[in-house]
């Protein structure tokens, strides 16, 4: 009996025997990311796939930069204008598609704005601050179709992404440019999608949804890590393919969503789900490229740093993007 018991302990420990290899990521405490994750690890998907994923919670965007700088993160999830500023400053750092959910102007209903053009003289909130990538995609649009920078016609307020959807909502923007996941719920509440940031973007000559949100870690890390790396970003696809498919797993976060309704649920769901990545080639690169030139004539040096394009090493290409029939 003795023996039996020492066997059956053994062969409770053989995972951990055999390991899996950790992963630290760090994400906003309460960011859309911790979505994905939060499924990852409820079924199994980081072990399944050889890797034992920690979640590490921060609390600011320039949190989680701090910590894959030192150390305290292995990946976190951020932009490739981010990756190609650290590398003209001679750090090691790559990108992997996370996302194409971007943001979207969103107006009320009875504003009148039909068009771009129609929010001279409004009240527009924006999320991000000044050097926002929507927000200087849609100065660029405005430069192209409308002949001036609507930074020069607009009432521009910036305000945090809550406080935008609060103030639009009561009557006191006529219009809001915020992050996909706020929009969303603009949405839901019975807001109006003017236009959205893939659009902005097809109209400048930007044909190919572009992934402007990644996984994103050192380049030596990675190298040292190859299974570890590869199984993560595999298991980061299994929870999108599941999140893609599976009603019921929507259904489970609700309460992590912190959504009112079903509505508002399903509106985040759809939301994440078209931002998807499917695929990711040369192509996507070369609109990676085109959308740099962009943000960086209207965005300059507090957005890119010293680099003056999109450096060549930004994207990680030695994993192949999982796909799934639709």
């Amino acid at each position: 009996m003795f023996v039996l018991r020492l066997i059956l302990i053994a062969w409770c420990f053989i995972p951990l025997a055999h390991g899996t290899d950790p992963v630290r990521v760090g994400v906003l405490k309460f960011g859309t990311v911790n979505w994905e994750l939060d499924s990852l690890k409820h079924f199994a998907l980081d072990r399944a796939h050889g890797v034992s994923v920690e979640v590490v919670a921060l609390a600011s965007k320039n949190a989680t930069a701090v910590a894959l700088q030192g150390g305290a993160a292995d990946i976190i999830v951020t932009d490739w204008i981010w990756v190609s500023r650290q590398r003209s400053a001679g750090r090691r750092y790559r990108f992997f598609p996370y996302s194409l959910a971007v943001g979207s102007v969103m107006v009320r209903p009875a504003a009148g704005i039909d068009h771009i053009g129609d929010l001279a003289g409004r009240r527009l909130g924006v999320a991000g601050g000044p050097v926002d990538k929507s927000w200087l995609t849609l100065r660029a649009l405005g430069v192209q179709e409308l002949g001036y920078d609507l930074a020069d016609k607009v009432q521009v307020s910036f305000v945090a992404p809550p406080l935008l959807n609060q103030l639009l909502l009561r009557g006191e923007l006529d219009a809001g440019l915020n992050f996909w996941h706020y929009s969303a719920r603009l949405k839901a509440a019975g807001m109006r999608r003017l236009i959205a940031v893939p659009r902005m973007l097809s109209k400048l000559g930007v044909e190919r949804p572009v992934p402007l949100l990644g996984w994103v870690f050192d380049e030596d890390w990675a190298r040292q890590n190859a299974a570890a790396l590869s199984g993560f970003l595999t298991a980061s696809y299994a929870a999108k393919r599941r999140l893609d498919e599976d009603d019921t797993a929507w259904i489970r976060l609700q309460s992590r969503m912190k959504v009112a309704d079903d509505a508002a649920r399903d509106a985040l769901r759809d939301a994440y789900r078209a931002g998807i990545p499917r695929t990711f080639g040369e192509d996507e690169v070369a609109a990676a490229k085109k959308t740099f030139a962009v943000l960086a004539e209207f965005g300059g040096a507090k957005l890119t740093g010293a680099a003056t394009a999109l450096d060549e090493g930004t994207f990680w290409r030695d994993f192949e993007l999982p796909v799934w029939p639709r």
